[in-house]
């Protein structure tokens, strides 16, 4: 039997992936604003700080790496007080598909970053992303995960050769590092007992969370997931809510209707969604949308799905 976390990787899944590559000199100092797609930052010389989501401070040292799994806005820079630069005013100069050189500097330095957008096969609302923590240093992890410096100096290859086919090399082997990330935070990363760590550590709560990742499209009773976890109805409640932070049925509407999001984005009926999710009405369904997303569905059509709606989603 798969553990609950390779089933809950087995959902998720890099579409795209663009690669900045910028070579800095003292002081510099940028500022990336919140976006839709993942974040990764990596120091492939040099050495740098970044401002987390969270509001901390992290040194970053040459091959250490950064992913910030809900595209938060976040800051890198040489040090702590230097004055940012917003990420749009920076030029860029394709160098292949999907890669590109920034014009960070008049002045070529010492540091060079690597920046890329990832975009998930869901997005940064999805309640798998929003369980994860909001950055993840890959120092803290490489010594537990071996396979975490070889896939960063592969990466490092990549950006300095400039070879044909570059970009899409660097897609596969941010696919793998991404996953490899996430595995290592939940088995290694500092400890930390609460959110989605706690829970896919957590083997009964684990099994839950990835039936029901990976079939978002049922509809979920807790009398079954209680019997998947092995424990009674009462018990099961008690112990999904105090590991996860909300009550089963809550994060269960939650993952259906962000899956009928992904549905509507991709062109899909309201009444087609609402069928699949196994509602006898569209008005149901509307309303039960509307509760969760902030938006009726058929105006959500109409939209990109963006960072618009994260305060109504939340």
């Amino acid at each position: 039997m798969r553990d609950p976390l390779s089933e809950m990787l087995r959902g998720l899944r890099l579409d795209g992936v663009e690669y900045g590559r910028c070579r800095l000199s003292d002081p510099w100092g940028t500022a990336f604003p919140a976006q839709e797609a993942a974040r990764f930052h990596f120091i492939s010389s040099g050495s740098a700080w970044l401002k987390t989501p969270a509001g901390d401070w992290l040194a970053l040292q040459p091959g250490d790496a950064v992913l910030l799994p809900r595209g938060d806005a976040n800051i890198i820079a040489s040090s702590p007080d230097v004055t940012p630069v917003p990420f749009e005013r920076f030029g860029r100069k394709q160098v292949c598909d999907g890669f590109y050189d920034m014009q960070c500097a008049d002045i070529c330095g010492d540091t060079v970053a690597l920046t890329a957008s990832m975009r998930f096969n869901i997005d940064r609302l999805h309640p798998l992303l929003q369980l994860m923590p909001g950055a993840m240093l890959t120092s803290a992890l490489g010594k537990s995960e071996p396979a975490i410096p070889h896939l960063l100096e592969a990466m490092a290859r990549e950006v300095d050769m400039d070879r044909v086919g570059a970009g899409g090399i660097l897609a596969r082997l941010a696919d793998v590092l991404t996953a490899t990330i996430i595995r290592a935070w939940v088995e290694h990363g500092c400890g930390d007992t609460t959110g989605w760590i706690a829970a896919v550590r957590n083997p009964e709560v684990g099994r839950v969370l990835a039936a029901i990742h990976l079939e978002p499209e049922k509809d979920w009773q807790v009398a079954e997931l209680a019997r998947l976890m092995g424990v009674s109805r009462s018990g099961f409640a008690e112990r999904f809510a105090r590991v996860v932070g909300e009550t089963p049925a809550r994060y269960v509407a939650r993952v259906r209707m962000h899956q009928a999001r992904l549905w509507l984005k991709d062109g899909m009926r309201v009444a087609t969604a609402a069928e699949k999710l196994g509602y006898d009405a569209e008005a149901s369904f509307s309303r039960a949308f509307k509760r969760i997303i902030g938006e009726p569905p058929s105006q959500f059509r109409r939209k990109d799905g963006g960072v618009g709606m994260l305060a109504a989603a939340e």
